[in-house]
């Protein structure tokens, strides 16, 4: 026994075609099938994410740049 893995589309008459290997043409098969229907992929547009941050502002206060969080940009200079 073996195992083929194909993608197909199911057209509006309901008819799915398989296109099978070549090397197994002309053999009497079993065939068994199992689907699982694969979800449509929602494509999101730049035009979608706008403001998404808009409730989360960035809050930078009035002494900048904390030296705790800021690596050091000098080691590599010299």
């Amino acid at each position: 026994m073996e195992k083929i893995r194909l993608q197909q589309t199911v057209g509006q008459d309901g008819i799915l075609h398989l296109h099978i290997p070549t090397g197994i043409a002309d053999h009497e098969l079993e065939i068994t099938i199992i689907y699982q229907p694969i979800p449509q992929a929602n494509p999101i547009s730049l035009a979608q994410l706008y403001g998404i941050c808009a409730d989360d502002p960035i809050a930078i206060d009035n002494l900048g740049i904390s030296d705790i969080l800021d690596d050091d940009l000098n080691r590599n200079q010299p």
